[in-house]
């Protein structure tokens, strides 16, 4: 699909109750299925644009399928699609089982295409291999590559001599012959095999060349020479994905539904414009196509992080921000503000509390309860300066206190940043806040949030700048009590007190290095640090 959205959840939020009875829905029902028309539709003119045809079998996002979206599938002019084999094992109440090697135990039921009638047509559904798919998208990477594609055909031998041994003595399967769908999804794994796969890719087909046994078909040649001969009940297929053959990787979760909230108002909206077409105002539906694309939800709340999330929350939002400005419409306060708080990934919470010595040494048993983030193992702009290896973090019930770790031979002025300023705000707090102050500052998050406090170090002399955001996003000077001291690392201390907060308030903060008032980075890099007032 065009901006590969979950079209089950589209159809109908209330699809992922099927395979969890009990899960938390949304407080608004998305239930817009010609949405899936739409998305198909453009994913067909983006196919014929770029191949001069039309695509005839359909790859569902996350292979998520649902008794509603078939007749929309059909309708596009789609012949068959693909999906995973717990979808199977859930429709037929048949789920498989392997032996020690991992060989299906039922291989007449997965490996062969079943047949879904629908309004609009009979479709072709073929169900992948869970296993072999992810023997190519996480092991076979990490292997020789003859010998990661001698172990894929043995498997597939296996698969062979399992289906013999069921096979009649006088029946023969060259008349049917069975089919084995490897599919990947949920990986990108190319680019971790030698030479982007080149030599594990030659390997393989070579050996299929020379086999007796098997032969490489697309799908649709497959099903051209050998239509399906089972019937699946369409009202009976599972709705559910890849992933253990529900939707909880993108509905479910309270920042999961809050998302789902925010596109649902949004589609509401555009609904009671009928005046904005896609032809009158393109700006509107491609704003929604995005947002309806499944990798939001994905990221969203728990069971996953890019340590980029605060970007994916903030592109979310400017998406449905579009869709409202290009309606003319006003824009709903909750847009203005992340989803959730975003925890760097790699981030150490503090254990207790801490009374380090504000010294310069950093002594390890002052600050062994400390959170911390270790910027050495981020892939990032910060990774790649190598001047900051590790920032500290902690309280006591007087204090707030950070430390900074340089890697050895980093010389502030010399060879890396020479500020350092820490800003942060208060969430839920009514008061003024404003913009970070620097120069060539990236529009990103969470960079373009407005905060409450900046205090700036100067990290060859010690010198601390403290200020507080007032009215029109300006910047006010603070007399205040804070102790820098600079030596084998920097450490800080702030009392509480020159904040002005009362116990049970938050900070979320962000470290920005910066020379002569321009920004060189940030710790941590897209994300907050999030700190609860003793």
């Amino acid at each position: 699909p065009y901006t590969h959205p979950i079209l089950p959840l589209l159809a109908d939020t209330n699809a992922g109750r099927v395979a969890v009875p009990h899960m938390t829905l949304p407080n608004q029902r998305f239930q817009w299925p010609e949405d899936i028309t739409r998305q198909l539709r453009k994913a067909r003119e983006v196919y014929h644009n770029r191949f001069g045809s039309y695509p005839r079998g359909l790859w569902p996002s996350e292979q998520s399928v649902s008794p509603q979206v078939l007749p929309y599938i059909a309708q596009c002019g789609f012949q068959w699609l693909c999906s995973d084999e717990s979808v199977l094992g859930w429709t037929l109440q048949q789920f498989f089982h392997r032996d020690g090697s991992g060989t299906v135990l039922e291989p007449e039921i997965l490996y062969r295409p079943y047949r879904l009638s629908t309004p609009s047509g009979d479709l072709a559904i073929v169900f992948r291999d869970h296993r072999l798919s992810d023997l190519i998208g996480f092991t076979y990477g990490g292997m020789d590559p003859k010998l990661a594609a001698v172990d894929l055909v043995g498997h597939l031998e296996a698969i062979a001599r399992t289906l013999k041994s069921h096979q009649a003595d006088s029946s023969t399967s060259l008349e049917q012959p069975w089919l084995v769908t490897i599919a990947l999804d949920g990986e990108n794994c190319w680019e971790f095999y030698h030479q982007d796969g080149k030599p594990f890719l030659e390997n393989l087909y070579q050996i299929f060349s020379d086999h007796p046994q098997f032969q490489l078909v697309t799908v649709e040649e497959y099903i051209r020479q050998f239509p399906p001969t089972v019937t699946l009940q369409s009202e009976s297929l599972h709705s559910g994905s890849w992933v253990d053959g529900s939707f909880t990787t993108w509905i479910g979760d309270p920042i999961k539904n809050k998302a789902w909230e925010l596109l649902t108002t949004a589609r509401h909206v555009l609904a009671n414009h009928p005046e904005a077409t896609e032809i009158t105002n393109p700006d509107a539906w491609e704003a929604l196509d995005a947002a309806e694309g499944s990798d939001w939800f994905w990221w969203f709340g728990a069971g996953h992080s890019s340590n980029q999330d605060a970007i994916f929350d903030q592109l979310f939002r400017e998406h449905l921000i579009a869709l409202y400005q290009s309606l003319g419409e006003s824009i709903p306060e909750a847009l203005f503000h992340p989803l959730e708080v975003h925890a760097a990934q790699g981030e150490h919470r503090p254990e207790g509390f801490i009374h380090p010595e504000i010294n310069g040494y950093g002594d390890e048993q002052d600050w062994d309860k400390a959170g911390r983030i270790d910027v050495g193992g981020s892939r990032g702009t910060m990774h790649r300066s190598s001047a900051v290896q590790r920032l500290w973090y902690g309280y006591d019930h007087l204090n707030l206190y950070f430390r900074l770790d340089f890697h050895n031979g980093t010389q502030p002025g010399l060879n890396a940043p020479s500020e350092l300023n820490l800003f942060w705000y208060y969430p839920d707090r009514p008061m003024n806040n404003s913009g970070i102050p620097l120069g060539n500052l990236p529009d990103i998050a969470p960079l373009n949030y407005l905060f409450h406090h900046h205090l700036g170090v100067n990290l060859q002399t010690g010198t601390l700048w403290y200020q507080e955001a007032g009215e029109h996003h300006q910047w006010h000077g603070r007399i205040h009590r804070i102790q820098a001291a600079i030596g084998d690392c920097m450490e800080l201390s702030i009392p509480w007190a020159d904040m002005g907060v009362a116990p049970d308030w938050s900070l979320r903060v962000v470290a920005v290095l910066a020379e002569h008032g321009q920004y060189q980075g940030c710790i941590p890099e897209n994300a907050l640090i999030s700190i609860e007032v003793p």
